[in-house]
């Protein structure tokens, strides 16, 4: 099976998901009036964090044989950079909250809120990487392999003079009613105006 351009697209989805469920579940497990719920939202945030910053291992690994083999021009490579060194400072960041976390689950110590407050800051370090990411596919095109060709009606936006009258003319059509049958006095009307016509033009030759 041939990824294109590789397997960091697919790794930093599980990244950014888990990561930042994990948040909500802490909020949760810090912030639910009631006991009994707050354990169950608790494991769920623990096990989150974990598999996350696990996952995340996987996902800066395959961005750095991205930055390695992607191709690129200078633009795009000092954007390169610019991510990678907000991604690996946030890899860093969660594996100490997942080993916050460990450490204050095994002790039996409550959520603190110096630890929502420190998961809060990760979750803005997660953002940030995230759209500098999306900023190398969106705005530089790495890793897509073409753009689409744009072509037929109502893709192009852009038509030739003749197209562009078709198509004003097509729609014309559609939006004005169908024209009424002439009565008998539109009848007399119309010949007297066409007969008026025919006399002065023979009256100028």
């Amino acid at each position: 099976m041939e990824i294109i351009p590789n397997w960091h697209p697919i790794f930093v989805h599980f990244t950014v998901a888990l990561l930042s469920t994990a948040v909500g579940f802490f909020l949760l497990a810090r912030f639910d009036a009631h006991p009994s719920r707050r354990l169950r939202w608790s494991t769920l945030a623990h096990w989150n964090l974990w598999v996350g910053a696990g996952i995340t291992v996987m996902t800066v690994g395959a961005g750095i044989y991205a930055f390695y083999t992607v191709d690129h021009d200078t633009p795009s490579h000092e954007a390169m950079i610019e991510h990678r060194n907000w991604a690996i400072p946030t890899l860093l960041y969660f594996f100490a909250m997942a080993i916050w976390a460990w450490r204050g689950m095994r002790a039996g110590r409550e959520i603190s809120l110096a630890f929502i407050a420190a998961l809060l800051l990760g979750a803005l370090l997660l953002l940030s990487t995230a759209w500098h990411g999306a900023e190398l596919v969106y705005r530089h095109g790495l890793g897509v392999m073409s753009l689409p060709k744009v072509e037929g009606e109502g893709h192009a936006h852009q038509h030739a003079d003749d197209g562009a009258q078709d198509h004003a003319q097509r729609r014309e059509q559609a939006v004005m009613p169908a024209p009424m049958a002439p009565t008998a006095d539109h009848e007399h009307d119309t010949d007297a105006v066409e007969h008026e016509h025919v006399e002065g033009a023979t009256g100028e030759n």
